[in-house]
């Protein structure tokens, strides 16, 4: 049985442009969808010519978007205890080592994000399999493993975007809220899409970033025209 297509998603259809459009267009276009009562999310996703199989190619990495997201991260730290206090200060919801791990281990959940200072990954190491799974683990190459915890936390807190390129290559992110201005998340947009630029491994042969496409939680997707640094047209 076919699919009932709604009003919304008619009108939707017919402000979308078939071609790549300019940032700044495709934003506009954004906010011209009709769309539910909730402020929704926004989201980039870019599909790069990266082989996840290669390991030098599986981008992941953290980003501290200019206007922010519009929302807070609960974060928890696995830290000494005289970094403890500081953490809280910071915006944790929760900061220490043994004890904070065995609560894990018994099954609280209720954060987002979780960062160690390296000298605690010995004692974390014990929820691979309870924080793996679900996106959590502390790593190096996301920045959640540092020595300076605080600061760790602070960004986080404020929304810090994480990334991480999928089976398929392709490389989600949260750049906002629709309530934003236009020129907020526009800069957010270019923002995010020159950090994927930098974070180009040097293996990859071909097109690099071959489509970017930015979309509402409840809105269709918006193809942004993306022309390479290095003049290789899209």
């Amino acid at each position: 049985m076919s699919q009932r297509i709604t009003k919304r998603a008619k009108a939707n259809a017919a402000l979308k442009s078939a071609t790549p459009v300019e940032a700044k267009e495709a934003v506009a276009t954004l906010k011209k969808f009709k769309a539910p009562k909730f402020d929704q999310t926004v989201n980039i996703c870019m599909h790069l010519g990266v082989d996840p199989a290669q390991a030098d190619q599986n981008l992941r990495g953290a980003i501290s978007l200019p206007r922010g997201i519009g929302k807070a991260k609960r974060v928890v730290a696995f830290c000494q205890s005289d970094v403890a206090p500081k953490a809280m200060e910071a915006g944790a919801i929760k900061a220490g080592g043994e004890e904070l791990v065995a609560e894990i281990e018994k099954g609280w959940m209720d954060f987002d994000v979780a960062v160690a200072s390296p000298d605690m990954m010995r004692v974390v190491s014990k929820l691979g399999k309870v924080l793996g799974p679900k996106g959590l683990m502390p790593s190096p190459k996301a920045g959640t493993v540092t020595t300076n915890i605080p600061q760790a936390v602070k960004e986080y807190a404020a929304g810090k975007v994480e990334y991480r390129t999928d089976k398929g290559g392709n490389v989600h992110a949260v750049i906002g809220k629709m309530s934003f201005a236009e020129d907020a998340l526009e800069e957010n947009l270019s923002y995010f899409v020159s950090a994927i630029e930098k974070a180009k491994p040097s293996t990859v042969k071909g097109i690099y970033i071959k489509k970017v496409t930015v979309s509402g939680a409840m809105t269709p997707g918006v193809q942004v025209k993306y022309v390479a640094k290095d003049a290789v047209a899209e």
